[in-house]
């Protein structure tokens, strides 16, 4: 028997972290859980996850941040298999109770043509309470069950239709019920065993990832070497494509003045701007002396900051997705030879990534410098992913909840339209077949990633703490990264005043004045002008003064 192979992934060394249980690797996260618990749930989300993973197979997979999007695949694959499974069953059952009846069941098909028709109005955005589509389930509700009470009159009476063709409507439309209720206590079952808290971490034991036929089990191996590389292949329009969304990017050009007070200036690297700003950020896992001195176990999520290098690649241009220089040594030499270049396409990142609230709230900022004609350009590229969203956290024990009644009454509500769903399931299967047989995806040129899993399963918002951590990781990453650059430049020879202005502008969303001596200005809606015979504005290495708040650890050495 085939069992289920997970690599690990490489983890970062954490030098200085403070002990704890280990880091839970990407394939057994709690973001990889709940993406795969919505794969059952909705069926958009599961759909756009087999065209961007499965049919679109010449598209590299976006960076997966936290997850592992193979294993989100394999459960997408495999609740699709589940719903095509029942939606054969219940056709099959619709078509032999029409032949049987010698087509008086199909009469039973209009009621549940509005009632589909309405289901798929709301579950497209629009509201069920909608004058229209309201209306419509009205409609489908009283003319099924028109029909319903006609049938079983006729069952007894014999009147108009013999009594045996109506017995066979009944039992035809109860083991549509039936399965329907089957149906639904599987998807329950799935949800409540191989995708339990206790049971998913056990990847070997999943069977999903035993399914999806020898196509998934190729793109799963791709999927696996590609999403957590430090090589990224990029599509032009979506470059970050995995990382979440931008927040408050940086990019600060100074120029490389010497420092009158040091007695040489030695040529200043990219290389050593960022071996300045690493052992800053490693700082950030030390717990505090407090916590260390008591022996106390530190949960802060800073204790597990990841720091890697990794390289962007322009996806067009290659050959074939399986020729990317995805291995280790080819993507050693594209970091080597990146890191000084500055190139537009081929660009090299200092890549932090903090995992907050079980990997459901990532916070990765990429961090990229310049030298060249005597100026130093920093890029600071901070990117956020929240959340998986909330109905995929709640459903995975609703639908148990209810009681024996309460679940077969909701089976029985499903039956009216389940012949035109089930037919729009086969036939929409049908549709991807045909399309990944006949649509030369295999022979197309590799392309870069369209969407991500883990983005396309986010919640439009977080909570007011997850905004508060998403707030104090960036602040300390990107004080820490000015402090490291600032370093650099003075023990290179190098003027600081100018780059710690630009910080200080930046953080505090103030306007540095500089000098103003001899000078009119004004400030303030009221203010009056007058003219300053002395110097008031901020010294080289000081701060503007708008914010009250100003912030340590840019201009001095307070933090270090």
């Amino acid at each position: 028997m085939s069992t289920a192979h997970v690599p690990q992934q490489p983890q970062p060394a954490r030098t200085g972290a403070s002990p704890g249980p280990p880091p839970t690797p990407p394939y057994a996260s709690e973001a990889t859980r709940l993406l795969c618990v919505g794969t059952y749930l909705d069926p958009a989300f599961r759909d756009r996850v087999i065209e961007e993973l499965h049919l679109n197979e010449q598209r590299f997979v976006a960076p997966s941040l936290g997850l592992d999007a193979a294993r989100v695949l394999a459960h997408a694959l495999r609740a699709r298999r589940m719903e095509l499974q029942w939606a054969a069953a219940i056709l099959a059952l619709w078509a032999a109770g029409a032949a049987l009846t010698r087509g008086l069941l199909l009469v039973f098909v209009l009621p549940g043509l509005l009632l589909a028709f309405a289901d798929r109005s709301r579950v497209r955005g629009t509201s069920r309470w909608q004058l229209p589509v309201f209306l419509m389930r009205c409609v489908g509700v009283l003319l099924f069950a028109g029909l319903l009470f006609f049938a079983l009159k006729a069952a007894f009476t014999g009147d108009p239709i013999r009594a045996w063709q109506a017995w066979t409507v009944l039992v035809t439309l109860a083991l549509v019920g039936v399965c329907e209720r089957a149906r639904r206590d599987q998807l329950a079952r799935a949800l409540t065993g191989s995708l339990s808290r206790e049971a998913f971490p056990n990847a070997a034991a999943d069977p999903a990832e035993r399914g999806g036929g020898e196509r998934f089990q190729r793109l799963k191996d791709r999927i696996r070497l590609e999403q957590h590389s430090p090589l990224i292949m990029y599509h032009e329009a979506r470059p970050f494509c995995g990382a979440g969304t931008a927040r408050d990017t940086w990019v600060l050009a100074v120029e490389l003045k010497p420092d009158a007070l040091k007695k040489e200036q030695r040529p200043l690297s990219n290389r050593a701007i960022l071996d300045s700003i690493r052992p800053r950020l490693e700082q950030l896992r030390l717990p505090a002396e407090h916590a260390e001195r008591a022996g106390l176990t530190v949960r802060d999520r800073l204790r597990r900051l990841e720091i890697d290098e990794c390289v962007f690649l322009p996806a067009e241009g290659e050959r074939s997705r399986a020729e990317a220089p995805f291995h280790p040594e080819a993507v050693a030499e594209h970091c080597a030879r990146a890191v000084e270049e500055g190139g537009e396409k081929r660009r090299h990142f200092l890549r932090i990534r903090v995992g907050g609230w079980e990997e459901e709230l990532v916070v990765t900022v990429f961090v990229r410098v310049h030298t060249q004609g005597r100026m130093l350009v920093l890029e600071i590229a901070p990117h956020v992913l929240l959340p998986v969203r909330e109905d995929f956290k709640e459903a995975s024990y609703s639908l148990q909840r209810n009681t024996l009644v309460a679940r077969a009454a909701d089976a029985a509500l499903h039956v009216p339209g389940s012949a035109p769903t089930s037919l729009y399931l086969v036939g929409r299967a049908v549709v991807y077949v045909l399309r990944m047989l006949t649509g030369g995806y295999a022979q197309a040129l590799p392309d870069g990633p369209a969407l991500s899993v883990r983005e396309l399963g986010s919640a439009p918002a977080g909570s007011q703490f997850q905004t508060m951590d998403v707030s104090r990781y960036l602040k300390s990453i990107q004080d820490r990264v000015a402090s490291g650059v600032r370093a650099a430049l003075a023990d290179f020879g190098y003027q600081t005043g100018e780059f710690v202005q630009q910080v200080n502008n930046i953080s505090n969303g103030g306007v540095h004045i500089g000098r103003v001596e001899g000078s009119t200005f004004a400030v303030g809606e009221h203010a009056s002008a007058s003219t300053t015979t002395g110097d008031f504005g901020p010294q080289e290495g000081s701060r503007p003064q708008k914010s009250p708040e100003p912030q340590k650890g840019l201009g001095t050495d307070d933090h270090e």
